[in-house]
């Protein structure tokens, strides 16, 4: 029976890959708009155009999405998103479905792949960690994305979350950001990414449903930002604990 399971899961697994690279083939050419569009406008613009990417791919994939929290926005700010990080879908979808257009900061080396770098681009903040002054840069690039009006969405735990832990050790910098900028961070916890394609084993995919839970704002005021990135981290982690398992059992 394992052996069966392990089958469908990886042919499955081609299958998404197929639907995600063929209809990027389809919505390719609306990207190329952003060549000419100025920010913010460029920015929510790709949204809009991702989320339909995205909507269809999930659709064709077998995999459903829903958000809960949206309200949390209302008459918000623009703010530091922050998002726990345990599969290669979340990246994809979680910029497209967030309810406000947002950048995110990514890996030099994701703009590498082909196409789907270049699209990515255009809604990133492109950093190469290895490099300070290309780090120093991404950070006053970030900077400027929220002086555009825009939220900055950033992966705290800074690559996929491999272990049984709720969450990986955080990362400074979106927390620094927050304090430095003195705008709210909004905590978003992905739920179910981790079963629906997992880091380990390699091309296995099950479809299910991806569960985005929006948090209320925490406000940098009073924090530093050691104190800040403990504050989200624990509400985040006890968040994750309580509700992923409701959705499995």
């Amino acid at each position: 029976m394992k052996i069966v399971k392990n089958i469908i899961a990886r042919t499955l697994a081609f299958w998404a890959l197929f639907v995600f690279a063929s209809t990027m083939m389809i919505f390719l050419w609306f990207y190329l708009f952003c060549f000419f569009i100025p920010d913010p406008f460029k920015t929510r613009y790709h949204r809009r155009i991702s989320q339909m990417w995205m909507g269809l791919f999930l659709f064709l994939s077998g995999c459903s999405f829903s958000v809960k929290g949206k309200e949390v926005f209302d008459g918000l700010e623009n703010a530091v998103v922050v998002c726990n990080h345990n599969s290669l879908i979340d990246i994809p979808v979680s910029t497209p479905f967030l309810p406000r257009a947002n950048k995110t900061i990514a890996k030099k080396s994701f703009v590498y792949v082909p196409l789907f770098g270049w699209i990515y681009q255009f809604a990133t903040v492109i950093v190469d960690r290895k490099d300070h002054n290309s780090r120093k840069k991404s950070y006053d690039n970030m900077i400027k994305v929220l002086d555009n009006g825009l939220d900055m969405l950033i992966y705290p735990e800074g690559t996929r979350n491999r272990t049984t832990a709720p969450l990986k050790s955080f990362y400074d910098g979106a927390f620094k950001l927050a304090v430095d900028a003195q705008k709210p961070i909004v905590p978003v916890v992905l739920l179910n990414t981790k079963r629906i394609l997992p880091a380990k084993p390699a091309m296995y995919f099950t479809p299910g449903k991806i569960y985005m839970h929006i948090l209320p704002a925490i406000y940098p005021k009073g924090h530093t930002k050691d104190s800040l990135k403990q504050t989200v981290f624990e509400v985040m982690s006890a968040y994750y604990l309580e509700n992923n398992d409701q959705i499995n059992n």
